[in-house]
């Protein structure tokens, strides 16, 4: 890999610390909650897959629309889908809108499966994250997750983002986390 360094805005040491210290964060919360719900048999994957899918009306979405939701391209998703439904966690149906798509429908065993993890992933969460953190800690996590989802205004053909984006909007999921 070459780059010419004139044209490299390299780290400063205060931004690359940051950088590292956001790594070693990430790191750990994600090992410490993918450990937790290992222990009751689901990966970080099947349970994301799962309550991003128990949101959904009737807990069905295509497979683009739950792919989308997750951040996910569709042939991951699918693999996944693939190992979860041998599981019996979820099952695939014909798409009627599309007919080389496909529905992700939750079973009762996924949701059972989720019922019983909700409770083991928002301890998780809370031990790793939540309980470590100050009421003003977590405000400016959420405000900096909010600026960071935000698109920068030299990506966004259509131009910057409106005024007061990236503000917290105080929208949770259903369940929290």
């Amino acid at each position: 890999m070459s780059t010419k360094s004139g044209s490299v805005r390299w780290l400063t040491p205060a931004e690359e610390r940051a950088w590292r210290a956001l790594r070693r964060v990430m790191v750990a919360v994600q090992a410490g909650t993918a450990h937790d719900l290992a222990a009751i048999g689901l990966s970080e994957a099947d349970y994301e897959v799962l309550s991003t899918l128990s949101e959904q009306p009737a807990q069905t979405s295509t497979l683009g629309v739950q792919a989308d939701k997750m951040g996910w391209s569709r042939s991951r998703l699918s693999r996944h889908a693939s190992r979860m439904e041998a599981r019996g966690l979820l099952r695939r149906a014909p798409d009627p809108a599309d007919g080389r798509g496909c529905l992700l429908v939750l079973t009762g065993p996924g949701m059972a499966a989720l019922r019983d993890a909700a409770p083991v992933h928002v301890e998780s969460v809370r031990r790793h994250l939540v309980d470590r953190l100050t009421p003003q800690d977590l405000a400016a996590l959420e405000r900096i997750a909010g600026r960071l989802a935000q698109p920068r205004p030299d990506d966004d053909p259509d131009g910057p983002p409106p005024a007061g984006a990236g503000r917290p909007s105080g929208e949770t999921r259903a369940n929290g986390v």
